[in-house]
């Protein structure tokens, strides 16, 4: 078991960035040149550590959040560094966002062919968004067609002057051998058998170098007084200043780095460790934001600031849960205050409810790695917390209503209906379904009529949501589109009478009432008024009216939906003395609306959403001729100073059941879509119900 207090300094890396970049190969590079690992997998052969689940492995491509702990020595200093490697596909953005959430710093991978993509501008927006320093590794610099100048000029393009560039690569595509350090004008080179020595740049980049050299210098030094101040009287600072100064002002957000390596012949690979390192003093002393006073639904409350204190209150902040069919859930966390150790007791800060810690480890890939103690700023595990979801704050003091700073929101986009294969699978769903969302707060599940529909962030969000479902949870389940949840309404009043009279002896039923319906307002829900006057009806039994009214517009009208936008008026009704009850007046109100609405005509309704595209302004017109073509009514198009478009329409649920993936495919995978329900229209004739 290793000790926490063998480390000098620790550091939590986000690997951000679009499929296919390199992230994943670049956290197995990271791996075997710190000796984590023996050698390296290949996401081919399904032997990475960090896309160990079958449905990676299936899929060749990173689906979740896999934490990944090395360690290195940089001078005489150890650091613990956490990769936490994320999927690049959107569908599963919550877990870049949880990543995020704890991450130090966000090391922005681009690759050097495809340079900075639709997903590499999301992963850097997602950073933005979250606060969080930024390295940009440009990676797969050996390969065929890699252009790293090409690349950084389109990094400076769409994110400005803030990037900065520490190193030129020496060769390039099958050429590269190494790189030429910004900093101390010196190059490194590569031996293929992984050695390393250092030389005088190559002449024919000495002069890119040094222009770059003075470049970055002065942008450094315009960050610290005293340095500026001494280069200005023709005193340069050495590079070890000039890495202390570029390190705040990386924690700061006020400067972004840019690297280069290969993570396939290790070219460049320990100075990437070297930089997370060295910049770990700076970023891990980020304050974490939590928010205090929180209703009972998550809300309100104000923000606090705590600070990485190791002599703080314990507390700890759960970001991803994860269900392993061996050892139950396992939890992932980031120790915010004071020291975790095993059999220290927390209590959940918004549930209340108490969890005595476990054995702690670290995660690389699927292996645990035992310790000692976790200390303020570091990631590990702990499996088999009782109550503690994805998000939740656990605290060693008696502190209620608390919860982590909300990540950005992500409605679902896409919906498929479940029907499990057996009664077994059955009895089980709704539980595993609940352990699902647990994992990830980006899922949901709701019910459609009979149908229980389960909606996500893609088609293969959902997908992998069904694999877990059998492999890890054990329940199977088929799936088809999910059915649109249609209402209806009526065209005008109607007048009926309800009865119920079971009269053959002993005691029967009897209830009568006289109903009057009519149409509310569109949005208007439902409306139950007594105007029952000299008691026909007794008091008592109003009640039983109303729900009986309520029973029969759930149950559906003349179409079969759920009828909406009604009032019912009791104004009569006659009762008996010995066989009147709440369930004979229930079940007479629930027979008259039925009859009043067969009278009344039938409307169908269809729900509607609002929905907000993203997009680079050169596809809006083809992103509004589909809407049109989706019965979509355009309420808003503006362009920004960035040049993306946002488009806002009312469109009908029927257009929208693959919407997403036509959208993607549409506009190369540049469009971001958010739907939120909008409510409810008149169906167009002819409409399918």
């Amino acid at each position: 078991m290793e000790s926490a207090s063998a480390l000098s300094m620790h550091c939590s890396v986000a690997l951000i960035g679009a499929t296919g970049s390199g992230k994943t190969m670049l956290a197995e590079a990271l791996l075997h040149r710190s000796g984590a690992i023996s050698r390296r997998g290949a996401i081919e052969q399904g032997t990475t550590v960090c896309d160990h689940e079958p449905e990676e492995i299936a899929r060749h491509t990173t689906l979740g959040l896999t934490p990944a702990w090395l360690s290195w020595r940089v001078g005489d200093a150890d650091c613990g560094v956490t990769l936490l490697d994320t999927p690049g596909h959107p569908d599963f953005a919550g877990a870049v966002d949880a990543a995020l959430a704890v991450a130090d710093v966000a090391v922005l991978v681009v690759s050097a062919i495809d340079g900075v993509t639709a997903g590499a501008r999301t992963a850097w927006a997602a950073a933005e968004g979250a606060g969080v320093a930024r390295v940009v590794v440009v990676t797969q610099e050996d390969r065929a067609r890699a252009s790293f100048r090409g690349v950084l000029d389109q990094l400076r393009g769409e994110f400005g002057d803030r990037i900065w560039t520490l190193e030129l690569p020496v060769g390039e595509a099958q050429s590269f051998q190494g790189v030429a350090d910004v900093l101390t004008e010196q190059a490194v080179l590569y031996d293929a058998d992984g050695g390393r020595h250092e030389e005088p740049v190559p002449a024919d980049l000495a002069e890119e170098e040094h222009r770059l050299h003075q470049a970055v210098t002065e942008e450094i030094v315009s960050r610290d007084d005293d340095q500026l101040e001494a280069y200005l009287e023709g005193r340069e600072p050495a590079a070890a200043e000039l890495g202390r100064t570029l390190a705040r002002t990386v924690a700061a957000r006020d400067g972004v780095p840019v690297v280069v390596c290969s993570a396939m012949t290790g070219a460049g690979v320990d100075r990437v460790l070297d930089l997370l390192c060295e910049l770990a003093p700076a970023v891990s002393q980020r304050d974490s934001s939590i928010i205090l006073g929180v209703d009972e639904d998550g809300g309100g409350g104000s923000e606090h600031s705590v600070a990485p204190e190791p002599t703080g209150d314990k507390l700890v902040h759960v970001f991803r849960t994860v269900a392993d069919p061996f050892v139950g859930q396992i939890a992932m966390l980031k120790v915010l205050s004071g020291v975790l150790r095993p059999g220290d007791r927390l209590r959940n800060a918004t549930t209340g409810v108490e969890e005595r810690m476990p054995a702690l480890f670290r995660l690389r890939g699927a292996d645990h790695l035992p310790v000692d103690a976790l200390r303020a700023g570091e990631i590990g595990a702990v499996a088999k917390l009782a109550g503690t979801p994805s998000g939740s704050l656990l605290w060693s003091r008696p502190q209620m209503n608390a919860r982590p700073a909300r990540l950005p929101a992500r409605p679902p986009v896409f919906a498929m209906s479940l029907q499990p294969v057996s009664q077994s699978d059955d009895t089980k769903l709704t539980t595993a379904l609940g352990r699902l969302l647990a994992e990830d707060p980006t899922l949901v599940v709701d019910r459609v009529g009979p149908d229980t529909i389960l909606r996500g962030l893609g088609d293969t969000h959902v997908a992998v949501a069904v694999e877990r479902l059998a492999r890890v949870l054990g329940v199977h389940v088929t799936t088809g589109p999910a059915p649109v949840a249609y209402r209806e309404t009526i065209a005008h009043g109607a007048v009926a009478e309800g009865k119920l009279k079971k009269q053959s002896g002993g005691h029967g039923q009897f209830a009568v009432v006289m109903l009057r319906v009519s149409p509310l307002a569109p949005g208007g829900g439902f409306e139950f008024v007594d105007s029952v006057v000299g008691g026909a009806v007794p008091r008592s039994y109003i009640p039983a009216v109303e729900k009986g009214s309520r029973d029969a517009l759930a149950a559906g009208g003349t179409l079969g939906h759920p009828v909406v936008d009604v009032r019912v008026e009791l104004y009569d009704g006659k009762s008996h003395s010995v066989d009147s009850s709440e369930m004979a007046f229930r079940t007479a109100a629930a027979i008259g609306v039925r009859a009043a609405l067969a009278q009344a005509g039938a409307v169908l309704l269809e729900p509607v959403s609002t929905v907000v595209v993203l997009v680079p302004a050169a596809e809006q017109g083809q992103v509004l001729t589909d809407l049109s073509g989706r019965r979509g009514r355009v309420v808003q198009s503006e362009t920004d100073a960035d040049g993306r478009t946002r488009v806002v329409a009312i469109v009908p649920d029927a257009e929208l059941a693959r919407y997403v993936l036509d959208l993607r495919a549409l506009t190369g995978g540049q469009a971001e879509l958010t739907l939120t329900p909008y409510g409810y229209e008149r169906a167009p004739e002819g409409a399918r119900s």
